[in-house]
């Protein structure tokens, strides 16, 4: 079972193959392409660093990223806007239903301080905001 934070919900949808280096984007391609393509994909929501985080530059430790207040606000959010608990989901249910909901204007205060917000599929693919 593949472990995600909340916001990484929306960037496995965003995600278009850019990363911080080859070991993240290798890692995040293997993950992203087998959430994608098993609709049976189960996940465990964590509210701490995940299999995403693994190979991340950015990782300090468990539940530590350099960037920590950025990544907190980011799950913050997402919980908040979409009820989120910490437990087992049926991937394609849980961010079929984000998308129902997200608008652009929530997007945007989720992910608008993420650097790669500007560059990856956020937009079209969650709420189909152009």
């Amino acid at each position: 079972m593949i472990k995600l934070r909340p916001h990484h919900l929306l960037c496995t949808q965003g995600y278009s193959g850019k990363g911080y280096d080859d070991d993240f984007v290798s890692n995040m391609d293997e993950v992203v392409h087998y959430l994608r393509t098993h609709e049976d994909a189960e996940i465990m929501l964590t509210f701490s660093t995940d299999d995403l985080c693994k190979d991340c530059p950015h990782k300090a430790g468990e539940n530590l990223c350099d960037t920590q207040e950025k990544v907190k606000k980011f799950d913050d959010k997402t919980v908040s806007y979409f009820q989120l608990e910490e437990k087992e989901y049926n991937y394609h249910e849980i961010t079929r239903k984000i998308d129902e909901q997200m608008t652009e204007e929530m997007l945007a205060d989720i992910c608008g301080d993420c650097s790669w917000f500007p560059v990856s599929a956020c937009k079209k693919n969650i709420c189909g905001c152009h």
